[in-house]
């Protein structure tokens, strides 16, 4: 609301007056004019929140980015899920619990469901054939849009598969559903295409419209591997959902700083 111009009273005077025209009060109001006059302010006082000392975001505009409510806690509670589920599956596979004989029954029957070339082509796409140069692909399509951190993350993601999954299955020595041989759990085909799809997706996803579209086919493709490997018999599937959790875990880095392509820039 804009203020009504007061006559300055003095100690004597006897009443009120009306308001006298000024000469030049209107140009207060003009752009870049300095004074009396400014709508909403007092004058001779400075802006409360003055532009010249906000502080600018990453995109150079002015303000900054507030936190997001909720979202620390959200990525904590994801993670803790995760990792909660993968400590009980490998307790369970680990110690012969109740959900491993489940598991072993279910694995039994449904091997050898489904056209036989269509599940080993399913099964085949956990391999390492296949998934690496789709995630190479995406991390060269990134650095091709600026970004440099996440491709070295996501590098580094598929890094630490081995070094996880590798002593794992050497410890839990699980064996196979039509062999004695030991180490299929976790399963490392399963592993491979969650991390390698995965972190493809998270990396072009800032950069397609829609941007929803590459997470679903990471997922699509992901449970598409874990189907082929329990259909033909290569894993139980708690082999599959351990790798599942483990992998989402490890995917949870790479998915806070692969937010938005402005973001994905280092």
């Amino acid at each position: 609301m804009r203020e009504t111009p007061r006559p300055q009273g003095t100690v004597g005077d006897a009443g009120p007056e009306l308001p006298q025209h000024r000469p030049g009060r209107a140009f207060a109001h003009t752009t870049g004019a300095t004074g009396s006059g400014t709508p909403h302010r007092s004058d001779g006082r400075s802006p409360q929140t003055p532009r010249g000392a906000r502080r600018t975001d990453p995109a150079g505009r002015p303000g900054t980015t507030p936190p997001v409510p909720g979202r620390s806690a959200l990525v904590i509670s994801l993670a803790s899920c995760l990792l909660a589920l993968f400590a009980l599956t490998t307790w369970q596979v680990a110690a012969d619990g109740p959900l491993r004989r489940l598991d072993e029954q279910t694995g039994r029957a449904v091997v050898g469901h489904g056209p036989a070339a269509l599940t080993e082509f399913l099964a085949d796409l956990g391999n390492m054939q296949l998934a690496l140069p789709v995630l190479g692909c995406a991390i060269v399509w990134a650095l091709l849009r600026g970004a440099r951190r996440e491709p070295l993350y996501a590098v580094l993601t598929m890094a630490a598969v081995p070094l996880l999954v590798v002593p794992l299955k050497d410890w839990i020595a699980r064996p196979g559903p039509l062999t004695d041989a030991t180490g299929y759990y976790p399963s490392g085909h399963a592993a491979t295409a969650a991390v390698a799809y995965g972190a493809a997706a998270l990396l072009v996803a800032p950069y397609s419209r829609p941007s929803w579209m590459m997470p679903v086919a990471a997922v699509s493709l992901t449970a598409a591997t874990g189907i082929g490997l329990v259909l033909r018999g290569y894993h139980w599937p708690l082999d599959v959902l351990g790798s599942w959790f483990l992998c989402g875990l490890l995917l949870v880095p790479l998915g806070l700083s692969c937010r938005s392509p402005r973001a994905a820039r280092g």
